[in-house]
C-alpha cells in the first residue's frame, strides 16, 4: 500500500511538472525536455558501463543529447542549419577519442555511444517537430503550439495507466511473455481503447488542428509504437539483467523507464503527421 502511494504521488508530481512546462511556453518546454534527454542518456550510459560491455563517456553523450534537442529547436525557430555543425564535432570527438584511450572494446564504445544518441537523443529532439509550427505570415512564421506534444504524452499515459489497471484486474493472456511477463493482451487492449477515447476529446477541443479520424489515427500510432517502445526497453533491461533503469523517481524507476514508450511513439507520431499533411 505504501509503495502504491509513493508511486501515485511521484506520478502526479511528474505529470503535473511535465504538463505545466509544456503549456507554459517554449522556453520551459525546451529546458525541461533537454534535461530529460540528458538524464535519460546518462542513465543509459550508467547501465552500459555497469554491465561492462562498453565504456561510455556519460558527460559527453548527455551533453550531446541536450545539444541536439536545442539544435532542433533553434533550427525550427530560425531556419539556420549551421547549429548542427557543432553536434557533428561532438560525434567526431566520440570517435577520435577512442584512438587515445586504449580501451579494450573501442567498437562497443562507439556503438553504444551512438546508440545513446539515436535511441534517446534523437526522439527527444523530434519533439520540436511537434511543438513548432509554421504560421501563415512572414512576421510570425514559426509559433510554439503545445497541443501535439501534449497529446502524445497524454495518449501514452492513459494507455499505460489503463493497461496496468485493466491488466491487473483481468489480465490472463500474456502479450510478450519472453520479454515482459506481466503485460497482458487484456491490459493492452483496454488501455488502447481508453487512449483512443481520449482522442475524441482532443478532436472536440481542437477541431481546427485535425479531423476526428486524424486524431484517432495519431492516438493509434502512439499506442502501437508506444507499446513497442515499452517492450524494447524491457528487452534492454532483461538483457542487462536489471529491473529498473534508475531510482531517481520513487516507485517509477528512472527516466528511461518513464520515457520508454515515448522513444518510439514520438518519431512515429512525426512520421504519421507528415503523412497526414501530405495526403
Amino acid at each position: 500500500m505504501k509503495n502504491l502511494l509513493i508511486r501515485a504521488v511521484t506520478g502526479i508530481i511528474f505529470i503535473a511538472v511535465t504538463i505545466g512546462c509544456i503549456l507554459y511556453g517554449a522556453f520551459p518546454f525546451m529546458l525541461l525536455f533537454a534535461c530529460f534527454a540528458a538524464l535519460a542518456i546518462y542513465e543509459f550510459g550508467s547501465l552500459i558501463n555497469r554491465a561492462g560491455i562498453a565504456r561510455i563517456n556519460r558527460m559527453i553523450t548527455m551533453l550531446g543529447g541536450a545539444y541536439l534537442f536545442f539544435a532542433f529547436a533553434f533550427f525550427f525557430l530560425t531556419g539556420e542549419s549551421y547549429v548542427f555543425i557543432f553536434y557533428s564535432f561532438l560525434v567526431m570527438y566520440l570517435m577520435i577519442s577512442e584512438l587515445y584511450k586504449k580501451n579494450e572494446h573501442p567498437l562497443n564504445n562507439w556503438a553504444y555511444s551512438m546508440l545513446s544518441q539515436l535511441y534517446i537523443g534523437l526522439p527527444f529532439a523530434m519533439l520540436n517537430v511537434l511543438a513548432f509550427h509554421t504560421g501563415g505570415t512572414e512576421a510570425d512564421s514559426v509559433s510554439y503550439n503545445p497541443i501535439l506534444p501534449l497529446s502524445v504524452f497524454i495518449f501514452i499515459w492513459i494507455n499505460d495507466t489503463g493497461a496496468y489497471c485493466i491488466g491487473t484486474l483481468m489480465g490472463k493472456h500474456r502479450l510478450f511473455e519472453r520479454i515482459s511477463p506481466k503485460k497482458s493482451w487484456e491490459g493492452s487492449i483496454g488501455g488502447g481503447i481508453l487512449a483512443l477515447a481520449s482522442a475524441f476529446v482532443f478532436a472536440s477541443c481542437f477541431p481546427s488542428m485535425m479531423s476526428t479520424a486524424e486524431w484517432l489515427g495519431l492516438a493509434f500510432v502512439v499506442i502501437l509504437f508506444g507499446t513497442w517502445g515499452d517492450l524494447t526497453e524491457s528487452l534492454l533491461k532483461r538483457t542487462l539483467g536489471i529491473k529498473d533503469s534508475g531510482t531517481i523517481l520513487p516507485g517509477h524507476g528512472g527516466f528511461l523507464d518513464r520515457f520508454d514508450s515515448a522513444l518510439m511513439a514520438i518519431p512515429a507520431a512525426v512520421i504519421y503527421l507528415y503523412a497526414v499533411s501530405l495526403a
